[in-house]
């Protein structure tokens, strides 16, 4: 490990990312099926995305929100999956100390972004379905936007937060990080000094920023259920239901994973459970994602076969 000094003013120059095995048989393996991962990611996401641009049909609050997911989908999995699909064709598994905190602070941004985007799915859903005379003066254009902005604008702060907290941090001991990419959980346990205010800033955001969009999703759905079950056609309601399942089945992934995540601090234990969450939240559900919401999206099904295929989409 490269260290600017010895002694109590060592400064880390570098850490050590362990990845997902150390065994050399298996990397060519793990680098075909994440190179593999992250192109379906990709062309998955890029192609909801251009069927979202170039079909008129889709030019709604509903698919502006999804395409903004899509892009978040792709910053996600770009952040961590070809940093190690570099470290698993050189073997070096070292990281850069700047290299590592950069990291860090896009992934916490995208993420986080992606949480309040799904709470304003949410609520776009809540408005469309409980509030058909108004939606389209509560989700006008300018809201969207606003929306989208405060969402960056939110997480790019506490991202920032995050950052400049750990890099107050001392690391004098091992500085080898039991993970495919770098994350707060992981960077405390290497920690000489004092982690208390930095995990109280976790719990603080987790509380803001990660629990009460979850109750209000919660609270949207509970209203849109209720709404949905006074509908006395059953094609009705299935059509209504149809609208939120894949949203909510994205919703389920997403925090399922975050909650495994960030709520287990100082577990040393449960790192190499932590590489299985990782993957999920970065790998899986981004690349999942297209698929939950066109599977059973007519829409998104013709304007998606109207891309590949090259044709215009009705007048």
């Amino acid at each position: 490990m490269d260290l600017g000094a010895s002694g109590n003013d060592s400064v880390v120059t570098e850490f050590v990312l362990l990845g997902l095995s150390e065994t050399p048989a298996l990397q060519p393996i793990l680098f075909t099926v994440f190179l593999l991962a992250y192109v379906a990611t990709l062309g998955g996401n890029l192609s909801i995305l251009a069927a979202i641009l170039t079909e008129p049909k889709l030019h709604t609050p509903m698919y502006f929100f999804l395409g903004n997911l899509s892009l978040l989908d792709v910053g996600c999995i770009s952040v961590t999956v070809p940093a190690m699909l570099r470290r698993f064709m050189s073997n070096n598994r070292s990281i850069p100390y700047g290299a590592c905190f950069s990291q860090l602070f896009c992934f916490h941004l995208l993420a986080g972004a992606d949480c309040f985007l799904l709470t304003v799915m949410a609520y776009d859903r809540y408005l469309a379905i409980c509030q058909p005379l108004t939606y389209s003066t509560l989700m006008s254009w300018g809201i969207q936007q606003a929306l989208v902005g405060m969402s960056w604008a939110f997480f790019f702060t506490n991202a920032l937060t995050q950052t400049v907290a750990l890099s107050t941090l001392d690391f004098c001991g091992p500085h080898v990080i039991n993970h495919f990419y770098c994350d707060l959980p992981q960077l405390f346990q290497l920690s000489c000094s004092s982690t208390q205010l930095n995990e109280l800033l976790l719990f603080v955001a987790a509380a803001f920023m990660g629990v009460a969009p979850l109750v209000l999703i919660t609270v949207s759905y509970a209203h849109v259920a209720a709404a949905v079950l006074r509908i006395r056609s059953a094609e009705g309601r299935k059509k209504a239901f149809s609208t939120c399942g894949s949203h909510l089945t994205v919703v389920s992934v997403f925090y399922g994973t975050g909650v495994f995540s960030y709520m287990r601090l100082g577990s040393v234990e449960a790192s190499d459970k932590d590489k299985g969450i990782g993957i999920l939240n970065t790998v899986i559900s981004p690349m999942l994602n297209p698929l939950i919401y066109s599977l059973r999206n007519p829409d998104v099904q013709g304007a998606l076969q109207r891309v590949f295929t090259g044709r215009r989409p009705p007048e």
